[in-house]
């Protein structure tokens, strides 16, 4: 969840939906997110809504936060009616939702279950650090009905995790996947971090194969990104440690893009890779495809049928309104066909899939053909007429979105 929140209109204290945005619960799939606030200590390049004890002050806490994200689930089924779905997926995100008992987090899971239903073959996600998971907690999770865990490995070599600022040893990440393979856990994703000052060719090499080697199902890799405000971005200021570069970041993507194909992990959006389809994050799709889901916390973003609106930031803030009897929200937006349409081509367009061309206009359409000629978009797939980033493309993605939005 990003730190800062956009303008938007005055949300309803209640929560209420316009009947337009409740007619799309029985036509979308359905995810529940749960935001987690809270964080050990903080890495040097996070930009997230999260809390340290330091930082968190009074008002609110961890031990208290399950009763509070259940008012918000009791307020979700309220708004939602008797219209919803059942929830395909659940996603527990942070922070990190693992420094939480893995009771609490089994009976927010619990309380969505029973308020709002859970489809049969329904997605449980959390994230989690590798140093905040043991055996014991791993099983009591699968117990309560997690099915997937993503850990956050970033890197396979200590000076990286140093510059990062992250707690656990280089070893750590494979050996919580094997512990959550034992634990039963059906999915397991490691998320990879590349272009940390420091790292060489050899680094991003190591982690790679460590990641490949401890045998996840699915796999992320993010370009590390300098957002304004963190301690990272306070290092680079006072050039104690360079930038990342854009060639050297397009560099360890195809590097990444390599060695996971090589291994059978294929591509299936820009940052993501899985070992077969049922490996792919199924909450994720739903946010790239422009489905339904309730965002639960502070700072948490939600969508249901082109409205979308998002939390008050803080969690003292947030405890008070929910506590009160009233919606979190900070504010809303109603998206327009123009708005929705652009962001279904800034999503689509990221996915293995592609999108329908039939979906740009008419200068949309010429800039594609365009892309096809500087080997950006695939030609076979266009003349199918779907747009499909080729490996070059996937480097230069953000440009070829605006392209096609002419």
């Amino acid at each position: 969840m990003p730190s800062t929140l956009p303008d938007g209109d005055p949300a309803p204290p209640d929560g209420s939906l316009p009947p337009s945005a409740l007619s799309s619960l029985g036509h979308q799939p359905l995810g529940m997110y749960v935001h987690v606030p809270f964080c050990a200590s903080r890495c040097g390049y996070c930009d997230f809504n999260t809390y340290t004890a330091r930082e968190l002050g009074g008002g609110a806490s961890q031990l208290s936060y399950v009763d509070t994200a259940i008012a918000e689930v009791r307020l979700a089924a309220h708004v939602m009616g008797t219209s919803p779905p059942p929830a395909e997926t659940v996603f527990f995100g942070g922070g990190t939702p693992t420094l939480l008992p893995s009771e609490h987090l089994a009976a927010i899971l619990a309380e969505i279950a029973e308020r709002i239903g859970l489809t049969r073959d329904a997605e449980i996600t959390t994230e989690a650090n590798p140093e905040s998971v043991t055996p014991q907690s791993l099983h009591r999770l699968r117990q309560a009905g997690f099915t997937r865990i993503s850990l956050g490995m970033q890197s396979a070599r200590e000076h990286v995790l140093a510059v990062l600022d992250r707690q656990h040893t280089p070893g750590r990440a494979a050996a919580a996947v094997a512990e959550a393979r034992a634990a039963g856990f059906e999915h397991i994703n490691l998320d990879l971090i590349y272009g940390t000052p420091g790292e060489t060719e050899e680094d991003w090499r190591a982690s790679l194969e460590a990641a490949i080697d401890a045998n996840p199902d699915h796999v992320s890799a993010y370009a590390l990104i300098v957002e304004d405000g963190t301690a990272l971005a306070r290092r680079v200021a006072r050039g104690e440690i360079p930038a990342p570069e854009d060639d050297v970041l397009a560099d360890r993507y195809e590097q990444a893009d390599v060695a996971l194909a090589r291994a059978g992990y294929l591509w299936y959006e820009v940052s993501n890779w899985s070992a077969g389809r049922s490996a792919r994050s199924r909450h994720n799709e739903l946010y790239w495809t422009g489905a339904n889901w309730w965002g639960i916390g502070p700072g948490a973003h939600s969508h249901i049928g082109g409205v979308r609106w998002w939390n008050v930031k803080h969690p003292s803030a947030y405890a008070t309104l929910v506590e009160s009897g009233h919606s979190p929200a900070h504010a809303r937006e109603v998206l327009g066909p123009a708005a929705r349409r652009t962001e279904q081509i800034m999503l689509g367009l990221r996915l293995r899939d592609g999108l329908s061309v039939s979906l740009l206009s008419s200068a949309g359409r010429g800039a594609a053909a365009e892309a096809v000629g500087y080997g950006l978009l695939s030609r076979v797939e266009h003349l199918a007429g779907r747009a499909v980033l080729t490996l070059r493309g996937r480097l230069l993605a953000d440009a070829v979105v605006r392209s096609l939005l002419a």
